[in-house]
């Protein structure tokens, strides 16, 4: 039998192998049989040194035509077991997609951030601005540029987180007042802001008092400012959070940096003002302090107080969600239980 009778022999022999293998680990077991240098193709062209100088050329071309036969061969069998492997994984993965898919947890804001958000929705809409700040605070902004003097009580040491003698984990948003009233440019237009954020007190924790909660701050800086218009503000305020039918009462107050002060008092939303046990029977409940900007915190950024002057309030989120939902007990809104967090889901807007 000739070389090429053999060559040829082995390429039907080979192509029925491969055509017959039903798995990728035989495939490559027939390739390197085949097609290695121990294979049978290859002992056959060692046969080749008998042959003429003429015949030697004719043979290995037609050797090489053998290898490229099987090689494509191989692979057209190699496509087509990975296509029946894909469609066997296929069919034991198959999808119903008209099955009801598996319910999916969504979360919620918290309770506080519901409460800070709606706020600050409602003064943005106003043409207030929001601003941030840091929670480490210097002295120097959280109290003397507050107008608060070395002998008052909230600089005991007893009532602040102090880092340094100069570093506190900041008692109220003020700060922020301060620094953007350093930088507002007047001839551009009034100063309209809120800071919310969380301050630090050392308070004893109890069902009303906590050593971290949170606040927010108003300011409004312009030539002409009077307290009707921070009645005005207020009645907004109290009646979006609060419900359209409440009012609001002013009382005299003190605080260092405004000047007069008053505390506000919405009129009791359980008994409509005829006293109940919510209001302790005075038909008014206590929900935040204000007043009219001190001339001293206005001289403390540069800031004219013949020319401008204007109002500041301080509202806890805290104390409002706690009257709005009749909660209480400040605790339970730092204390992660997921019973109580569920009552305040909120809807994706």
């Amino acid at each position: 039998m000739s070389l090429k009778d053999q060559l040829e022999q082995l390429r039907q022999k080979g192509v029925q192998d491969i055509n017959e293998t039903d798995s990728q680990k035989q495939l490559n077991e027939i390739r390197v049989k085949l097609l290695g240098k121990k294979g049978p193709i290859t002992e056959v062209l060692r046969g080749m040194k008998d042959l003429t100088p003429d015949e030697r050329p004719k043979v290995g071309a037609f050797a090489n035509e053998i290898k490229q036969d099987i090689a494509q061969a191989i692979e057209t069998r190699l496509t087509e077991l990975n296509k029946v492997a894909l469609q066997h994984r296929l069919q034991h993965e198959t999808i119903d997609v008209t099955l009801p898919g598996q319910p999916v947890k969504t979360g919620t804001p918290h309770i506080l951030n519901q409460m800070i958000d709606d706020i600050e929705e409602l003064f943005v809409g106003l043409g207030y601005q929001v601003i941030d700040g840091p929670e480490v605070e210097t002295d120097h902004y959280n109290f003397e540029m507050m107008n608060i003097p070395k002998n008052h009580p909230a600089r005991d040491m007893q009532d602040t987180f102090y880092i340094t003698n100069e570093l506190l984990m900041r008692t109220q948003t003020s700060p922020n007042q301060a620094r953007t009233l350093e930088k507002h440019d007047f001839s551009k237009g009034p100063l309209k802001m809120i800071s919310p954020g969380r301050v630090y007190r050392r308070d004893n924790d109890d069902a009303t008092h906590s050593h971290q909660f949170t606040q927010i701050e108003g300011l409004v800086i312009d030539k002409h400012v009077t307290m009707a218009d921070l009645k005005g503000t207020l009645e907004v305020l109290a009646k979006h959070v609060f419900g359209e039918e409440r009012k609001i009462r002013l009382r005299p107050s003190y605080f260092p940096f405004t000047e007069p002060s008053i505390e506000v008092d919405i009129s009791c939303f359980a008994c409509g003002g005829s006293g109940c046990k919510v209001c302790k029977y005075t038909g008014w409940i206590e929900v935040l302090g204000a007043g009219m900007v001190h001339p001293n915190v206005l001289k403390n950024v540069g800031v004219d107080p013949d020319v401008y002057g204007g109002f500041a309030f301080g509202l806890g989120p805290d104390r409002f969600a706690m009257l709005k939902y009749g909660i209480n007990d400040i605790r339970q809104f730092y204390q992660n239980d997921l019973r109580f967090l569920h009552q305040f889901q909120q809807e994706a807007k």
